[in-house]
């Protein structure tokens, strides 16, 4: 017993010192609370003061004017249909990279992350020149009625470009880590591709395609350098809500850009809010299966 006691003891205080990689918990949490506060918390405060500065009329007027509201739609309604094209092509490029071995595998498993690392406005441009009437692809899109630059088009594909990387490597680990054993058991027991892909591969990937859905879809409603430039920027026609944002500061009009800010700010909080969600759900089917 006291041989017992003794190696309990020193594997408890073992994982609690491994639990401890930094010492200090109070001084290290402070220094955490003071630059979450100094980076994150005092700038998103300003912009509520500011905006409680307005009353409630001037608020709501602000917030639902007729260009602001069709700006809404264009934003939201982009990103929608980007995020849900990405979960499905994405989806198809992660099912690619996990299960198939192909010359240059390597060189497109890079090339997934090119919208992480490239500039949105150097996107915006290099879209634009690929689907404007003279480009490489528009060339052929605008002759059959398909006018993608400078179109509310043009926005979803841009928004569609920059969210693939976040569903792809959302996806990916959990295509990485499934077992195999399962599908060879479904198709040893009659069930033929389709049938396995609904019944075993699709259950456990869905908490990662959601996750991957609202971390893109989250991404798209604050772009802006990428947008700008191919979607043309027509007032209540392709005129997203960052760009109002922005011709309201330089109108001066530093109250009703705050206002605005706030509507986004706060689904920006719904959708991080609903991520995290979807990641618990996640780690609690992964805990359940291991079970």
């Amino acid at each position: 017993m006291g041989a017992a006691g003794t190696t309990c003891k020193g594997n408890n205080q073992g994982s609690n010192a491994a639990s401890r990689v930094m010492p200090g918990f109070k001084l290290s949490l402070g220094f955490t609370l003071f630059y979450l506060a100094l980076i994150v918390l005092i700038p998103l405060s300003a912009v509520f003061l500011k905006t409680f500065a307005m009353t409630w009329d001037a608020f709501w007027s602000a917030v639902t004017s007729e260009r602001v509201v069709a700006s809404y739609k264009l934003s939201f309604g982009a990103s929608l249909i980007g995020a849900a094209l990405n979960v499905l092509f994405g989806g198809i490029v992660a099912w690619v990279l996990v299960r198939y071995r192909f010359p240059g595998k390597r060189i497109i498993d890079a090339l997934v992350d090119l919208p992480f690392a490239l500039p949105t406005a150097v996107a915006g441009i290099a879209l634009t020149a690929l689907y404007s009437g003279n480009g490489w692809i528009g060339r052929y899109l605008e002759p059959a009625g398909i006018k993608v630059a400078f179109t509310p088009l043009g926005a979803v594909v841009a928004l569609t470009f920059i969210g693939l990387p976040f569903v792809v490597r959302t996806v990916q680990p959990v295509l990485e880590e499934a077992e195999h054993e399962l599908e060879e058991a479904a198709a040893s027991l009659g069930a033929n591709r389709l049938q396995t892909f609904i019944k075993v591969i699709f259950p456990t990937i869905l908490p990662a395609l959601l996750t991957g859905f609202a971390l893109a879809f989250a991404r798209a409603t604050g772009e802006y350098g990428s947008v700008i430039f191919i979607a043309g920027n027509m007032p209540m026609v392709s005129e997203i809500t960052p760009l109002f944002i922005i011709t309201k500061l330089e109108q001066y009009d530093y109250a009703g850009a705050t206002a605005i800010a706030v509507v986004m700010l706060i689904v920006s909080f719904a959708l991080l809010l609903t991520i995290n969600l979807l990641q618990a759900w996640t780690r609690l089917r992964g805990q359940a299966q291991k079970a």
